[in-house]
């Protein structure tokens, strides 16, 4: 009997399938084959197959996410969107841009660059993410405080059903009220409700000047001015809480840190720095970056918290939500060495625990939910992983995500196991 991989070969040619080894795929991960189809007529045609002969399914971009989540159950097959990687249109008057889902952001950045249009991600793994793989695990950084998360500017989506069918909503204008809202729904879906094929996003100017103040000391001074900077008229495009560890690495004190980041004409850059730099109590200490060094110190904490080489060894990568209010105290107890991010803003982040045991997870996770908040893996060992709720979710929507699920994949082919619940 013929096994995925050469019936797949008929429907693609041999070129598109390659072997699991060739995505560098996590241990627990081995399917008969991955599949990479170079248009949306080949995903369908891929998918449709699969439906066929009921093969469990993960799809992915370049593989740079395929460890986070929930580990998956017996998965036949992997589905890789890396060919669907063309610019569809670039709208430079309405600041719109369509792509397939496979196109990376690395790409994209230079040639947005050209008409002084960004989009206004920044997600891990920025070398390597794709917008498919980005909208899917809804990877969002520190400029969701100033431009909010990828839903608010998702406007058009394309998407292969578990039986083939393509399906779409929005479009590529910025104002779409039409229909049903289904950006919102499989952001953040880990692939359990279809594979992206395409995608509109709504751009922003690139502004000409940027600058970020540092600002150091101990945490009850820090979460006071943080608190006055989200109640102040300021309008920081990125204002993040670091860990002490994740200050140290960076060369400014093992104490907690404020980074604040203000982009715009440059004498409101400095009007801005000016008035938060009059919020600093005289028991902290400030620092003001610019130029090289101001994108260089993004770059180095997304770097810190998600390295770009292949490590080996314990390091658990986790999202964190909490109130904001509780942002800065939380960071300050984490375990010794704990590097970590939360948004100022909105209480989301990431924490990264070196060789982090069973014990040490749980107590992070708890302390996050004593905070009404909430702790989800993303990366661990597979023994943690197998033994802890990857995504502690405690609320009341496990139902209807169960139900919406059944809805959009009734055969249950979509990353089994991914989501939530097992979902």
């Amino acid at each position: 009997m013929a096994n995925a991989a050469e019936i797949l070969a008929d429907v693609l040619g041999s070129d598109a399938i390659l072997s699991p080894n060739a995505l560098n795929l996590p241990a627990h991960l081995t399917p008969e084959a991955v599949a990479c189809p170079a248009t949306e007529a080949e995903l369908a045609a891929v998918m449709a197959c699969a439906h066929k002969h009921r093969w469990r399914v993960l799809p992915c971009g370049s593989g740079s996410k395929l460890a986070w989540g929930g580990l998956g159950n017996a998965i036949n097959l992997v589905v890789s969107t890396a060919r669907l990687n063309q610019v569809i249109d670039h709208a430079v008057g309405d600041m719109t841009l369509t792509a397939q889902a496979g196109a990376k952001l690395a790409d994209l950045v230079p040639r947005l660059a050209q008409h002084n249009q960004f989009l206004a991600v920044d997600p891990a793994y920025p070398d390597r993410a794709t917008l498919g793989g980005i909208v899917a695990t809804a990877d969002t950084g520190s400029l969701r405080q100033r431009y909010g998360g990828l839903r608010d500017m998702l406007i058009g989506i394309s998407f292969v059903r578990y039986d083939g069918q393509v399906a779409k909503a929005g479009g590529r204008v910025v104002k779409n009220v039409a229909g049903y809202d289904l950006m919102k729904l499989l952001t953040g879906s880990y692939g359990t409700l279809g594979i992206i094929s395409q995608l509109t996003f709504r751009l922003y100017p690139e502004q000409d000047v940027s600058k970020t103040v540092i600002i150091t000391g101990a945490a009850d001074p820090v979460n006071a001015l943080v608190s006055a900077l989200r109640l102040s008229p300021l309008t920081p495009v990125a204002i993040d809480v670091l860990s002490p560890a994740l200050a140290a690495h960076l060369g400014y004190g093992e104490t907690v840190a404020l980074l604040t980041r203000f982009q715009s004409i440059a004498p409101g850059v400095d009007e801005q720095v000016d008035s938060l730099l009059a919020m600093v109590s005289p028991e902290l200490s400030a620092h003001i970056l610019d130029g090289a060094k101001d994108e260089q110190v993004w770059a180095t904490v997304g770097e810190a918290l998600f390295p770009s080489t292949l490590e080996q060894g314990g390091a658990v990568i986790a999202k964190v939500g909490l109130l904001p209010a509780q942002a800065v105290r939380w960071l300050d107890a984490l375990p010794s060495g704990s590097l970590a991010r939360l948004h100022g803003g909105s209480g989301l982040g990431t924490v990264r625990l070196a060789e982090a045991t069973t014990d040490v997870v749980k107590e992070t996770r708890a302390r996050a939910e004593a905070s009404k908040g909430y702790l989800t893996l993303l990366e661990a060992p597979l023994s943690l992983k197998k033994t802890m709720d990857v995504w502690g979710y405690s609320g009341s929507a496990l139902d209807i995500m169960t139900a919406i699920k059944a809805q959009f994949d009734p055969p249950g082919i979509l990353s089994p196991g991914r989501f939530v619940g097992g979902i």
